[in-house]
């Protein structure tokens, strides 16, 4: 008797305890709905795959420059090393190759130019706002604008956007709302070493390739969007940790987003401050 008694009394545990977890999850599940206006968008951009690229590339000269492009876009630093100074990508603040939901998503970017830019004072172009990331976040140089860098570029995020039949709307442009808050860089740091630097390394130097430096010589200049922090919040309370997305409340991604901020970075040079 005693056997099946213990029995039931262990299968009991494992439920309760199975149970607790279960809830522990869906309670998890509903902080992460909850923190977004647009539970919709919020839900499509966990899918990773709420935009996929189109289904061919072109042949001829108009593929190579798309697959240059695309190239360029995901390893900058290697593929357009004369003009990119940081060891940034454009991938790293345009995620999963500029198509990752409410992580500055370039689909279909081509058809909002020419637009106005406040910090450029003036009309832009498509090809003038990639200046800007090269200048900025590249900490580098302008690209030719008729150079097959440029053209690459444009291609590559042209063939994104290319619409086909029977695939969902994109989603998610730009990035997620987030309220003004008061911003703690002291509990930032914390924040830091415990959900950041295991992939951006203790004193923000990233992984070459892999994890793009935060701060120091090798990262974007005090000139660049994300040196700005209620920017990098947005950015960061959606998009990171990469493996935990979304498990950081608003509050937390201001903290460690100031306290990077407040970390030393290259100087934008001003001879480019019309980009």
């Amino acid at each position: 008797m005693r056997r099946p008694l213990m029995i039931s009394i262990i299968a009991m545990i494992v439920l309760l305890y199975g149970g607790a977890i279960a809830v522990g999850l869906h309670v998890k599940n509903l902080r992460h709905l909850t923190q977004y206006p647009n539970n919709m968008a919020r839900n499509e951009s966990f899918q990773r795959l709420a935009w996929t690229p189109p289904s061919t590339i072109p042949g001829g000269k108009l593929g190579d420059s798309i697959r240059r492009g695309q190239a360029i876009f995901n390893e900058t630093p290697l593929f357009a090393s004369h003009f990119a100074g940081a060891k940034v990508s454009c991938a790293n603040c345009h995620a999963e190759g500029g198509i990752q939901p409410f992580a500055s998503g370039v689909v279909g970017v081509g058809a909002t130019f020419p637009q106005f830019n406040q910090r450029a004072g003036h009309v832009i172009s498509l090809e003038d706002r990639i200046q800007e990331c090269f200048v900025r976040s590249e900490n580098g140089k302008p690209l030719d604008y008729k150079g097959p860098e440029m053209r690459a570029i444009v291609d590559y995020i042209t063939w994104l956007s290319t619409p086909e039949p029977g695939r969902k709307p994109y989603i998610g442009r730009g990035l997620v709302k987030i309220a003004d808050l008061t911003p703690d860089p002291v509990r930032g740091k914390a924040i830091y070493a415990a959900q950041c630097a295991g992939c951006h390394g203790e004193n923000g130097e990233g992984e070459p390739h892999v994890f793009p430096p935060l701060w120091g010589p090798d990262s974007f200049n005090d000139g660049a969007g994300m040196h700005g922090v209620k920017k990098m919040a947005a950015f960061v309370q959606h998009n990171m940790p990469q493996n935990r997305m979304g498990m950081l409340t608003a509050q937390e991604a201001y903290d460690v987003s100031a306290y990077i901020h407040e970390q030393p970075r290259p100087a934008f040079n001003l001879v480019y401050k019309n980009f």
